[in-house]
């Protein structure tokens, strides 16, 4: 418990130190500054590895699964790279849903960060009912890597970002029947007072509610994919709360190169499937932590160079 308390305390202290020091001011984040803070947050994701590795090693935080220190940081490793592809996806709608909303640039941040901490939020509870659900009934495995596949398929097959249209979603329409809605901004505020409501939420808070409610939608996918490399609930969760926290730099590197990357949804397709394929066959088949972890960094490596090379090819 002791372990769990101070990583939510640092996590916290880190959200703490960024709306109020790092990002006091708001700003229109460069490609050059988010380079770096993701750059940053991949260092440490990386090397927080040997923090589970120490972890473990001493037995300072339950071991449900009796999983080897090496092995322990393997699965951190292969579900943090599992999360950090499957944000690509959260990226191209994040950015839909600023451009939908008119969300200066220098306030995206601001509607992020909070974004985030009910990203926290969710994806615990997501994480502690699916853990649950796995460890009482082993036969929900099978439905997690069924619905991997059948996401996987349906991503190959249709391109979800392109049909979504944040006005017209339901998410909207109903926030519209509880509060009053103004497309006026007074600065980065929430809720301003208008000539017909004492209080209407702004577009930014309109861009916040929509971006928790597509977060959640798109754990759906995550947490299962990653409750196929482990239960272990310390993994699941700090390998998650990692991908989230480089989530907003990884977005303001990569918003304006959206395109120069698109074989990477390839690459996720393959995840998944993989994923998927995994759990459906983990009572017959055992693939080793480093073949799990190797075909993830493959994976995203080719996506990644295919990509390229196809643009510089059109180009």
């Amino acid at each position: 418990m002791i372990v769990w308390i101070l990583f939510l305390s640092a996590i916290m202290l880190f959200l703490a130190l960024d709306l109020g020091v790092f990002n006091k001011t708001p700003h229109i984040i460069s490609s050059k500054e988010a380079g770096k803070w993701t750059g940053i947050f991949v260092t440490i994701s990386f090397l927080f590895s040997g923090v589970i590795y120490f972890l473990y090693s001493n037995n300072y935080i339950a071991n449900p699964d009796g999983l080897k220190p090496t092995t322990a940081a393997i699965k951190y490793l292969t579900g943090y790279l599992i999360e950090l592809s499957l944000s690509v996806d959260n990226i191209f709608v994040i950015a839909i849903i600023f451009s939908s909303f008119k969300i200066p640039q220098k306030y995206q941040h601001r509607v992020l960060f909070w974004g985030i901490l009910g990203a926290i939020v969710f994806r615990g509870l997501m994480i502690y009912f699916g853990v649950l659900l796995i460890n009482k009934f082993s036969w929900t495995t099978y439905i997690f890597g069924a619905f991997l596949i059948f996401t996987a398929a349906k991503m190959l097959f249709t391109k979800e970002e392109d049909d979504f249209h944040p006005k017209d979603s339901m998410i909207y329409k109903l926030l519209g029947k509880i509060i009053p809605i103004t497309t006026e901004m007074d600065h980065q505020k929430f809720f301003i007072t208008t000539k017909t409501a004492k209080k209407a939420a702004t577009p930014l808070f309109v861009a916040l509610i929509v971006i928790e409610v597509m977060d959640v939608i798109f754990a759906l996918d995550s947490v299962p994919a990653i409750l196929a490399i482990t239960s272990d609930p310390f993994l699941v969760f700090s390998s998650n709360i990692f991908a989230i926290l480089g989530l907003r730099s990884m977005y303001f590197f990569l918003a304006n190169m959206l395109e120069k990357f698109s074989y990477l949804e390839y690459s996720l397709i393959a995840i998944l499937t993989f994923v998927g394929f995994k759990m459906l066959a983990h009572d017959y088949v055992e693939i080793p932590e480093w073949g799990s972890l190797a075909f993830i960094a493959v994976s995203l490596l080719a996506g990644i160079l295919v990509s390229l090379k196809m643009n510089k090819k059109d180009h």
